[in-house]
């Protein structure tokens, strides 16, 4: 809340309209909130942070115009101490890691009540963090988990599409033997028995998506 003021400055960013009028009519209807501006996709939601400034952003983490990580830096760059909420329907430990390590301060799944939003507004105003049980233990795991090589990971997506080693040798330029060492190395690292529970755990973690 800025000095003076006896109400929270909150910016909502959701490509959806109709998400985005119910959390401007839910937050407009308490007290200490005050909606300053919305925004329908990242590169709104960037600019008009910047020049409203306002206390608090509840941002959705998957929206057009740029990438989630991109644009809570590129907000932080402009305001260090940006208190940036992350609403979504996604909870893998991927997204939450990610999105948390770019900056955010908080994290809430759309299913959350009414009562624990307005929560997380006040605490993450006040300067503390807000994180779900539930996103907690997914985020201890992927915490938890041995980080695969950038290598490893472009190699891991490919597989996922489901490309031999040959045809990802092909794709990164690199020997089929060079790529089974990578494949090897995945395996190992997500304690994975093969390829199928490699693949099967990258979709769940969230670290590769069937586009």
């Amino acid at each position: 809340m800025k000095e003076g003021s006896q109400q929270i400055a909150v910016l909502i960013a959701d490509d959806h309209p109709v998400v985005r009028e119910g959390l401007v009519a839910l937050i407009n209807r308490q007290e200490d909130m005050q909606i300053v501006a919305e925004a329908c996709n990242w590169l709104e939601a960037v600019e008009k942070f910047c020049s409203r400034q306002p206390d608090v952003g509840m941002m959705d983490l998957r929206m057009p115009g740029m990438d989630a990580v991109d644009a809570i830096s590129a907000i932080r760059e402009h305001a260090p101490e940006a208190r940036i909420i992350l609403l979504t329907t996604y909870d893998n430990e991927e997204d939450i890691y990610q999105g948390l390590q770019a900056g955010a301060k908080g994290y809430l799944l759309k299913d959350t009540t009414r009562e624990e939003l307005v929560q997380c507004i006040r605490a993450v105003n006040n300067g503390g963090t807000w994180i779900p049980p539930a996103v907690a233990a997914k985020l201890a795991s992927r915490v938890g988990a041995v980080d695969l090589t950038d290598r490893e990971l472009e190699v891991l997506r490919l597989m996922v599409t489901g490309k031999s080693n040959k045809e990802i040798g092909a794709a990164l330029n690199v020997t089929e033997g060079t790529v089974k060492v990578h494949v090897s190395h995945i395996l190992q690292k997500l304690r994975a028995s093969g390829r199928t529970e490699a693949i099967s755990l990258a979709l769940k973690r969230g670290v590769a998506r069937l586009d």
